[in-house]
């Protein structure tokens, strides 16, 4: 028991100063893009669904809450915000990203995660049109207001928040609050091949079932950072299969969902999204898994 407890601390330990070179990295880049692509995608209807797939590409799930907000505005369609939900990762990519023998994994997942997003976001469009208000909404209404709040629940992002909390304070937060995650996950996984074995981990997590992706997906939909990286760690220590972890991974938009219930004034319509989110991984997750 001790050296598998000791074995899951190595691991997380040496990610920790790349986790957080990371989190620095990608603060930077999400406050200095967040109005840029909001408005990108928000004014050009034909490619948005695109747009959003790949801006949806980036880690966390900052941007997944600027689209469920506009679409509660219905400053985007549907096929959009199903487009950026779909291709967000949350976690995933800097979890990845601080292994450095699973790099080549990182193509593999934005490549499949963006056609898929990209053809589903285009399909939903095309089946179920979105109404738009008949006032043009304001060019660049702000998704964070002054003094306001964005994503993540382990700290608040605002316009007046000081730049050292911002771009160092927040993101050492934010690390350490992974790293916890990713240690829980791997001392798991660790007494989980301890107890049946490695062989049989597959089996444990129904391996060549319809209940690996169906389970997925139902802990993709819980909105928190924890599921991304859990899904994560299961599928690089080989207990799920790549389809099912790109159907949780696709289900998982963080916080955007929860946004998307607070904010978007038709329940029935939330719920409608949630389903075709659920839906789509699913059928992903099945169809991977079969084929490949």
């Amino acid at each position: 028991m001790f050296e598998v407890v000791l074995e899951a601390f190595k691991d997380t330990t040496a990610m920790l100063p790349w986790l957080l070179g990371i989190y620095i990295a990608l603060e930077i880049l999400e406050n200095r893009s967040e109005a840029f692509i909001g408005g990108k995608i928000s004014h050009r209807m034909g490619a948005a669904p695109f747009l959003g797939a790949l801006f949806g590409c980036m880690p966390q799930c900052g941007f997944s809450v600027i689209a469920a907000t506009l679409y509660s505005r219905r400053c985007i369609s549907r096929g959009t915000l199903l487009a950026v939900l779909l291709s967000t990762s949350d976690e995933a990519i800097p979890v990845i990203l601080a292994q450095h023998d699973k790099l080549s994994l990182i193509l593999g997942l934005l490549f499949v995660k963006v056609v898929l997003a990209t053809v589903a976001g285009y399909a939903i469009d095309f089946l179920f049109k979105t109404k738009f208000p008949s006032q043009a909404h304001p060019a660049h209404a702000p998704v964070v207001p002054a003094g306001g709040h964005r994503h993540c629940d382990c700290h608040a992002h605002g316009r007046e928040v000081p730049g050292w909390k911002t771009y160092f304070l927040y993101p050492l937060k934010h690390t350490l609050r992974v790293a916890i995650f990713i240690f829980a996950v791997s001392l798991t996984i660790g007494i989980l091949i301890s107890s049946v074995g490695e062989k049989n981990l597959g089996r444990f997590f129904f391996a060549g079932t319809l209940l690996q992706p169906a389970l997925a997906v139902v802990i993709g939909l819980i909105p928190n950072c924890a599921v991304s990286v859990a899904i994560t760690e299961i599928y690089l220590k080989g207990g799920i299969s790549f389809g099912s972890a790109i159907a949780g991974l696709s289900a998982s938009g963080g916080l955007g969902i929860l946004v998307l219930l607070k904010e978007n004034k038709n329940n029935k319509d939330t719920a409608f999204v949630i389903a075709l989110l659920a839906g789509i991984s699913l059928l992903a997750g099945v169809l991977l898994n079969f084929f490949f």
